[in-house]
């Protein structure tokens, strides 16, 4: 532990008859002047302040920052803890279970290999909603969970015990940004420290990082934390700094009150609108003003959630009153609380709205403009007002529906003009028998899924009331869910039941069908479970554009279901008036959902409840006694996990049998010093892809089918159909993973004309033919031949996904040029030893005529060998005509720390050996 305290911070902090260490802000020159964001930062140098990694110059550029200027100071952040949850938490512990061997054969302790950093795993990825619209639902996909992944969990059981300081919370628990806001968040961090004068208690500010992109949800306890991938994560957890360039920081004010009608969800996709448009991709967003004080914490921790969808690193809400009353609510100790309030006001961290701030940029929202929103039909940004969205839907159709249907549509408009009628859209009514006998007809744009689900919006009793109580009064006035719908309920934490329980509002929501399936991140990450077979089978022999509403933060193509062509992000109580409607071709304002016992037509304001109604629910079901009860014994588990049998030792036992959890290879033949970086030369193009690709284009998390080569390996291994799973809950065998690498069946490969999914051209076959990207990676391989991917703006763009930028390297990508990228993939593909670079400011592909079919030369990476990182390296692509394009690509390693990653072949490679050394 470092005693190195260049400005004299250290001091101490009493409160009540507790005593405590802390590093003083105000020691600094320039802290008082420094937005909230920026504050913590400050307190994290001061504290682990070393002279080598963290030093004096550091602590002075981040109290003189200049918010006007471009990020160009390098700093070394230290987050408090790290949190992940089991999709990117296996194959985080299959890295450092394989690291320890790995250190084993380069001669070092393989108990070094141990977090330093308190970790904390939420395993809510897994469930899946096979079964929905019972009372059975929850108790029957919790069973199927454990048959599936039982495996799996028997890792991470292994893993609580093999490694120090890592916390697993079970199945059936909750999300796991909603139990980290409700349960593992401390606002301030408080530890034990051994110094010279004996043991301490220290407190900081609570930070962290995680290894899910909505980590930020905890920016609204005014933590500071970010999505990271996990390979990051692991560097973070084995003691390794986060590198950073102190970044820009936007003030967003907030004015105003949410008018009666709006919701949270309205407010957060304005926002994301918003954001997105202005550019503020690794960027801080600090919300301020006086508006700040009006907004709950459930609407903070909704704002923060959505960070990566407008691009932020963090969105993030100073301490106040809210947050204290918050902390109170949910069951966290007097003493904490107290703790918090006299830190914050002790460091000038308290929200004082008459504060004099300086921000890099500006934006405010009066929140009374906000208007009743949903978001698609494939990207979060995309906000459309509620009045505007059968006229959008109609309008976006065209790019979902065939040739054929188009034939039949008569007298459209032009495209970017609004439909005027019903008729004015393809139109392709489908008969449908259900499996109770029910005869009925389901046509283009069919809400096919209806899902209260995910971590935005589960946390919020604001719109999870308002849901319930749209519930409750459509089935008093006798109208029902379609019967195509396919209605799932997935709370963040049980405490949503409970309210619902205690209001006497559940029953109602079972009417509708929303029956409880299970705690945990469902529909938006792809665990939607299937469609019933009769509705599925309709769809895809009609090729109908069906929808889906959700109350997520993701709408990505070919995330949600297979079946399923157009998503739209939607709050709780639009999920249950669009399961009455049925379809997106509905005017809430002007079609009646249904007609009541005396034939009156009911319309969504008939059935809307008022804030008052809302808050009234709110307060008289909502207490303190629901977390503290829910939380007692949160890493306990229920009977099922308990019983799982534990594998013992330091070392894990792998079994060449798995297909769950597999050796991971990245540290196969690593050698103690790394091998000289090189140019890249004679390079083929893999993937030509356009904008906005994310992550789960590049890294799927969903179902796959048979015929794809993942499904070929299970098959191969003697697993049936009904076992495969996700791609998701395999991600710790890597032999699963690369076959889904540039798998989603929504991917837009242009080296191929109107060929969607996971393939491209193999040009180690003369002529090009069309292979699978995971086929023909493995000829190129065979071949030495290094590839290359290219991509439009925003590339990486969505989830933390560590698998994007691993199985891109696995794959045999040695480099990424794109236009744009997405901060948290950029970083991954460093950390993966992946070179990103990007086009010529003003260039593109189209621009420099890159039609994919080139072999690329790439120059001037060797300067790395000698400490130098390029600004720019030079790129030559040859087209067998002869023809060459030639540029210069910007090299996107940002950091001297990111430099050195990259030489290593990767982060986790430099850890292990600055360990081993």
């Amino acid at each position: 532990m470092s005693e190195v305290d260049s400005f004299n911070s250290k001091g101490g902090l009493d409160v009540e008859d507790n005593s405590y260490e802390i590093f003083r802000l105000s020691a600094v020159d320039g802290a008082d002047k420094l937005p909230y964001s920026l504050k913590v930062l400050l307190e994290n140098l001061l504290r682990t302040e070393d002279g080598t990694n963290v030093t004096k110059e550091h602590i002075e550029a981040l109290g003189h920052w200049d918010p006007t200027a471009d990020p160009n100071t390098e700093i070394q952040y230290t987050p408090a803890r790290v949190v992940m949850q089991d999709f990117t938490g296996v194959p985080c512990i299959v890295d450092l279970a394989t690291m320890r061997e790995a250190m084993k054969d380069l001669g070092g302790d393989p108990a070094k290999i141990n977090p330093l950093s308190p970790a904390e795993l939420v395993i809510d990825h897994s469930v899946i909603a096979d079964s929905f619209g019972t009372p059975e639902s929850f108790e029957r996909n919790v069973d199927l969970e454990y048959q599936r992944n039982g495996e799996r969990y028997q890792f991470l059981r292994w893993g609580q015990t093999a490694f120090d300081d890592f916390k697993v919370v079970p199945p059936g628990t909750g999300i796991v940004h909603q139990v980290n806001i409700e349960y593992l968040a401390r606002t301030v961090f408080t530890r034990e420290i051994e110094t010279t004068n004996g043991t301490v208690t220290r407190a900081y500010p609570d930070t962290c990082v995680g290894t899910d992109s909505h980590t930020t949800m905890v920016n609204g306890l005014g933590v500071l934390g970010w999505g990271v991938g996990g390979i990051e994560a692991e560097a973070a957890m084995l003691g390794q700094p986060v590198s950073m360039l102190i970044p820009r920081v936007v003030g967003f004010k907030l004015t105003g009150e949410i008018p009666a009608g709006a919701t949270a969800t309205d407010v957060v996709l304005t926002i994301t609108e918003m954001l997105r448009k202005h550019g503020v991709v690794g960027k801080f967003v600090e919300f301020y003003g006086d508006g700040v004080a009006a907004v709950p914490l459930a609407n903070r921790a909704t704002i923060g959630n959505m960070s990566p969808e407008f691009g932020s690193t963090a969105a993030i809400f100073p301490i106040d009153e809210v947050t204290l009353d918050y902390l109170s609510l949910t069951g966290r100790s007097d003493e904490q609380v107290k703790l918090v309030e006299a830190y914050a006001k002790e460091q000038g961290m308290w929200h004082d709205p008459s504060r004099e701030v300086a921000y890099s940029e500006y934006l405010e929202l009066d929140l009374s403009t906000v208007v009743p929103s949903i978001a698609g039909p494939k990207r979060p940004q995309d906000r459309i007002a509620l009045t505007d969205a059968k006229t959008t839907f109609a309008r976006d159709l065209l790019n979902y529906v065939t040739a054929d249907d188009e034939a039949e549509l008569e007298s459209f408009p032009a495209s970017d003009a609004p439909a005027q009628h019903t008729n004015g859209r393809p139109h392709k009514p489908t008969p449908v028998t259900l499996a109770d006998g029910t005869k009925t007809e389901i046509d283009h744009g069919a809400v096919t899924i209806a899902a209260i689900t995910s971590c935005t919006n589960t946390s919020n009793p604001s719109v999870m009331i308002a849901a319930a109580l749209v519930a409750k009064k459509a089935v008093e006035r006798g109208l029902n869910r379609k019967p195509w719908v396919k209605t799932t309920l997935a709370p963040g934490s049980q405490v949503v039941t409970n309210y619902y329980d205690k209001s006497g509002l559940t029953p109602y929501l079972e009417k509708l069908g929303f029956n409880l399936v299970g705690y945990g991140c469902t529909t938006c990450i792809g665990n939607s479970g299937p469609l019933p077979e009769e509705i599925s089978k309709a769809v895809n022999d009609a090729d109908l554009a069906a929808t889906a509403v959700l109350s997520g933060n993701r709408n990505f193509e070919g995330r949600i279901n297979p079946d399923v062509k157009m998503n739209y992000l939607a709050s709780p109580p639009l999920v249950i008036a669009y399961a009455l409607a049925g379809t997106m071709d509905f005017d809430f304002e002007a079609d009646a959902l249904g007609t009541d016992s005396d034939g009156k037509p009911v319309y969504l304001q008939d059935i809307w409840p008022t804030p008052e109604e809302v808050q009234a629910t709110i307060d008289e079901t909502i207490d303190r006694g629901m977390f503290t009860k829910d939380y007692a014994d949160v890493f306990t588990g229920d009977e099922r996990w308990r019983s799982l049998p534990t594998p013992e030792g330091k070392l894990f036992e792998w079994s060449d049998e798995s297909t769950y959890v597999r050796k991971a290879p990245f540290f196969d033949g690593m050698t103690k010093e790394p091998q000289p970086v090189e140019d890249i030369s004679g390079a083929r193009v893999l993937a030509k892809l356009g904008d906005s690709v994310t992550t789960d284009h590049i890294s799927p998390a969903g179902s796959f089918k048979p015929s794809t080569p993942a499904g070929k390996y299970l098959l191969d291994h003697g697993i049936e159909r009904k076992d495969f799973n996700s791609y998701g809950s395999r991600r710790g065998n890597h032999e699963v993973m690369i076959r889904g690498s540039f798998a989603n069946i929504r991917l837009q490969n242009q080296l191929l004309d109107g060929v969607q999914g996971g393939f491209t051209r193999d040009f180690t076959v003369e002529g090009g033919p069309q292979n699978t990207i995971f086929d023909a990676s493995e000829h190129y391989q065979e071949a030495g031949i290094p590839l290359v991917v290219l991509g439009g703006k925003e590339y990486g763009s969505g989830s933390s996904r560590d698998w994007a930028a691993k199985g891109t390297v696995l794959l045999g990508v040695r480099a990424v040029i794109a236009e744009s990228f997405e901060r948290i993939h950029r970083s991954n593909l460093i950390g993966m030893g992946v070179l990103p670079l990007e086009f010529p400011a003003g260039e593109s592909q189209t621009s420099l005529g890159l039609d994919g079919t080139e072999t690329f030369d790439i120059s001037g990476v060797t300067v790395m060998n000698e400490g130098d990182t390029p600004e720019t390296v030079h790129v030559t692509a040859t087209g067998s005509d002869g023809v060459v394009a030639e540029f210069d690509a910007p090299v996107r390693i940002d950091t001297p720390g990111e430099a050195e990653y990259y030489r290593n072949g990767g982060i986790l490679q430099y850890v292990l050996r600055s360990l081993a050394k």
